[in-house]
């Protein structure tokens, strides 16, 4: 059984340890999210494989991990102070806030793209068609306004716009401004990359879709520096590279799917989104941009520094377009989650639950289950702390072995280890497979091999 609600793995999250709402002590704040123990690994996992994909195995990519807050003339030179907002309108009624084309797209199921509607227009259909408000069915909104989507926040101890800085929306450009200081210090020639993981802030209205969309977030993002020219072949390479990863983590083909911008960015020459069909619809997971020389030149323009690359063997001086891999590590989380998870009928008629998570991402690689407490635990602690130096291991000594089974199925670890009298008498242990659920024995001197061969990626 496949089909479930979005509801379903909230609850799954809160009670397994995955993700708990944000500050939930004291009753919580809307739309922030902590990651529980289950969920710091698998996201620890992402990141890593990504890093691995994108900086460690790519020749001439480099990372960067630059300060959340910058200069605030950055967001100038990017236009995010004169462009990055959304359209909003309240309720009249409850006073509710909601951006403009969410409403009609959500209203529709798509059918009908707000993306490119002017306000006027957004504004127009939503009179036309009675669109509701979504927490007081009224009908009764204020015009679109614009709000501008950054946090800020004060340097110092006095409070004047000379003293605002902003928090990042995004990550991008504190690759852009270390172009320069990368390019030299490791000797880079075009192409490269700089890859950088981190967290980012929007201020915006979120329609509650889980962890799909909050105020804060991380991203992992890739910025690719060429000649232009050849641009759109790279544009078109990041796209299949884009799509070829996120199968690598397990995700199913048939949920996946390319849509392009119907309305480029300010910066873009073209842009593509991965999307995952979730419970509640078609969502990005990734974005591909060709971001042209706008960035670099923009930079360029606002710090009085010149931005030019000068080719080593042809002597032309050029500044670099810029092709985008941006992945949104909190919806690639979601997706995972939502794609792994599955209620499964056995033959006597219970129902397992279980989280089919490719190994390399599975929160815990391995439980190690003794058979009998008192007689067998000692034999298993030891073997836990063999395998936790190159694994995530989970020790689990508590009920039946049937039941512990069940609980690591449910969170996802691909191997249980039993450690019984033949483990301590022979040396054999016995391996279950958490998608097959069939057992085979082993050498305990042959386990770690064995395990490496199954889970490293």
């Amino acid at each position: 059984m496949k089909e479930f609600e979005l509801d379903k793995i909230v609850n799954i999250c809160k009670q397994s340890g995955f993700i708990f709402p944000g500050s939930e002590l004291y009753g919580g704040l809307a739309n922030t999210w902590d990651y529980g123990p289950l969920g710091i690994e698998l996201k620890n996992n992402l990141k890593r494989l990504w890093w691995k994909t994108f900086v460690q195995e790519r020749i001439n990519s480099y990372g960067v991990d630059a300060a959340i807050l910058m200069n605030p003339k950055v967001w100038e030179a990017s236009g995010h102070v004169s462009s990055f907002e959304d359209p909003l309108m309240d309720c009249k009624k409850c006073k509710m806030r909601y951006r403009a084309d969410n409403l009609i797209n959500e209203i529709t199921k798509g059918a009908v793209n707000a993306d490119q509607m002017t306000e006027a227009e957004m504004e127009q259909y939503i009179k036309e068609n009675n669109v509701k408000c979504p927490n007081c069915q009224s009908s009764d909104f204020t015009n679109i306004r614009q709000f501008n989507l950054m946090f800020k926040t004060n340097r110092g101890v006095t409070e004047d716009k000379s003293n605002t800085i902003y928090l990042r929306p995004e990550t991008a450009q504190g690759e852009y401004v270390n172009f320069l200081n990368i390019q030299r210090t490791m000797r880079a020639k075009i192409p490269f990359g700089i890859g950088q993981i981190g967290k980012v802030f929007r201020n915006e209205v979120t329609p509650g879709n889980f962890i799909f969309r909050t105020i804060e977030f991380e991203q992992m993002e890739y910025q690719f520096f060429c000649k232009k020219g050849t641009d759109e072949n790279y544009y078109e390479e990041f796209k299949k590279i884009g799509l070829e990863f996120i199968k690598s983590l397990g995700v199913e083909a048939t949920k996946l799917r390319f849509k392009d911008h119907d309305k480029l960015a300010h910066y873009a020459k073209a842009a593509v989104d991965i999307e995952y069909l979730f419970p509640f619809g078609w969502g990005e997971i990734n974005g591909t941009h060709n971001r042209t020389d706008f960035d670099l030149n923009n930079h360029a323009n606002y710090s009085k520094k010149n931005q030019e690359y000068l080719d080593p063997e042809t002597n032309e001086k050029y500044i670099p377009y810029v092709i985008e891999s941006t992945y949104g590590v909190d919806r690639i989380i979601l997706c995972l989650l939502c794609d792994s998870y599955y209620e499964e009928q056995l033959e006597n008629g219970e129902i397992r639950e279980v989280m089919k998570f490719h190994p390399a991402i599975a929160p815990y690689k391995v439980a190690i289950l003794p058979l009998i407490k008192k007689v067998h635990s000692e034999k298993a602690l030891e073997i836990y702390q063999s395998l936790s130096k190159t694994f995530s291991v989970i020790y689990d000594e508590a009920g039946s072995i049937g039941k512990r089974y069940r609980r690591n199925d449910a969170i996802g670890t691909p191997y249980a280890i039993t450690i019984d009298d033949e483990t301590i008498k022979d040396g054999l242990i016995t391996v279950r497979n958490r998608d097959t659920m069939l057992q085979e024995k082993i050498n305990l001197q042959d386990l770690e091999s064995y395990l490496s061969n199954k889970i490293i990626r």
